[in-house]
Order: C-alpha cells, then structure tokens, then sequence
C-alpha cells in the first residue's frame, strides 16, 4: 500500500524569534547593581518619599492644595515660562553652536568661556548680576524688576548653555563630505540642514531641550531678588514650595512638587518621541 504525504497540506511553521541573551559578565552584572543601587538612593527612593508625602493627605486633599487660586498661578506661571524659554533655546542653541563650530573670529574663545558663565555662577549671584543689570537702577536703561518678563529673563539666563553645550560635539562629529556630497547633487542648504543635519542634531537637541526645561520649573535662586516674588504676579512654584515649608506644610510642598515631577516627566518623554520622529524621516 502507497501512503500519502500529508506534508504539504500542513502549513509551514514560523520560526520562533529567541530572546536576545544577555551579554552581562558577572563584573558588569555586580557594576550594574551598584550603578542602580546608587541611583535608587539619590533618585528614586528620594522621589517615591515626595509622592508618598504628597498622598497622606489623599487625592482631595492633594488636588484642593495643586488647584488653590494661588499655587495654580504659580504653577501656570512656571511651566509656560519655562516652555517659552526652551523654544527660544531650542532655536538659539544650535544656532550658537553652529557659529562656534563653523566660524573663525575674533573672540571666539571668549565667547566659549562666557557662554559656560551660568554653569560657573551659583543662582543667588546670577540674581544679584540681573538685577544689577535689569532693576531700578539698571546702567542698561530696562528694569523688568517684580514684573513676569523677570522670571522669563532669568530662566533665559541660567539654562543658555544646555542646548549649546549638547549640540557642539555632535556638530563638531559631523562629516561635512556629506554635505558637500548632498550640494554636488543638486539639494539646496535647506534641504540638506533638513534630511542630512537636523536629523543627526536631534537627539541633541531634545536632550538640550529637556534639560533646559527641567532647569527652568526648578529654578529658584536666580530669579528671587529680581522678580519681587509677588503672589499671582511674579511667583513660582519654588517660591511657593518654600513658603509651604515655612509654614508647616510639607503635604502641601510635596503636592506641588509631585506636579512640577509629572509635568517633567511628560515633557521629556514628548521630547524623544519628537527626536526620534526627526531622525527617522531624516
């Protein structure tokens, strides 16, 4: 008797994707434990206490403190400053860069110092040199003392040089051959800033970017001299954090620090979406 092959009518199996093994040695295994350990303790466990804090109270308590007339003004205040602050980075920061990177002149390695100037500053010195420039007796002619453009003016000027500084060594690693490549062909300077430049700059610049907002709603030091801290006017979230500790009320200090994390941590996620979009359509 002859028997059928039945083979042919099973169908074909897929093969089964094995799960990439782990390149781990036990030296590295015991280094990643300690990295990890030790950014749990300056990290992690710090951050989960200022969330525990923020919910003794529960959620009513937490939301009546985030959504009192006051504290929303100075959150609102914050978080749109510093996101006006960072699109203003985000434009002049690679900008600056570029000039750095691409051009010869006189100064240059001046201007490679001063721009590391708010790095080298503490903040309470950077708000004393504002306010020298920019208060009542101001040698420039503006004072912008205890009004709103203070607090724009000040997270301007502490978070300058994260974008400069993020995106220089990438440009500086940039192989012009290509660009030049790209001109021979006949792609215009825009087009070749767009899909040969912009995408290999992009991861630097939203980490500039996140790092200059993260900056901004944290800031406290620069601006408290030169914006008056005036409530619903000129106070931020720092300021208000402070004055809730003043007053006995860490549930309350925690509560909006808990929003000032979220917010971060939405802004930043944002943000690689965004350059990782970028560099795949480049």
């Amino acid at each position: 008797m002859s028997t059928v092959d039945t083979t042919l009518d099973r169908p074909a199996r897929t093969p089964r994707r094995s799960a990439p093994r782990s390149t781990l040695t036990r030296s590295s295994g015991l280094a990643l434990g300690l990295a990890m350990t030790w950014f749990s303790l300056l990290v992690l466990i710090p951050l989960a206490a200022v969330v525990v804090t923020a919910s003794e109270g529960g959620w009513g308590a937490f939301w009546s403190t985030v959504t009192t007339p006051q504290t929303a003004a100075a959150i609102r205040l914050t978080v749109l400053t510093a996101a006006a602050v960072t699109v203003v980075n985000v434009v002049m920061g690679p900008l600056i860069a570029w000039v750095l990177v691409r051009d010869r002149f006189w100064g240059k390695s001046v201007l490679e110092i001063l721009i590391d100037i708010p790095f080298a500053l503490p903040t309470i010195v950077a708000g004393l040199v504002l306010l020298s420039l920019y208060g009542n007796d101001s040698p420039l002619g503006v004072n912008v003392a205890n009004r709103r453009p203070a607090v724009f003016l000040a997270f301007l000027f502490v978070t300058l040089p994260f974008v400069v500084r993020m995106v220089q060594p990438v440009l500086e690693e940039l192989d012009r051959d290509v660009e030049e490549a790209a001109a021979s062909l006949g792609a215009s300077r825009v087009t070749t800033f767009r899909r040969i430049i912009l995408p290999s700059l992009a991861p630097a610049i939203a980490a500039g970017a996140a790092l200059s907002f993260a900056r901004g709603v944290s800031e406290y030091g620069s601006l408290v001299l030169l914006s008056g801290n005036l409530p619903f006017q000129t106070e931020v979230t720092s300021v208000r954090i402070l004055s809730s500790i003043e007053n006995d009320n860490v549930a309350g200090a925690a509560a909006v620090a808990t929003i000032l994390l979220v917010i971060s941590l939405v802004v930043i996620v944002v943000l690689d979406l965004i350059q990782r979009r970028v560099a795949a359509r480049g």
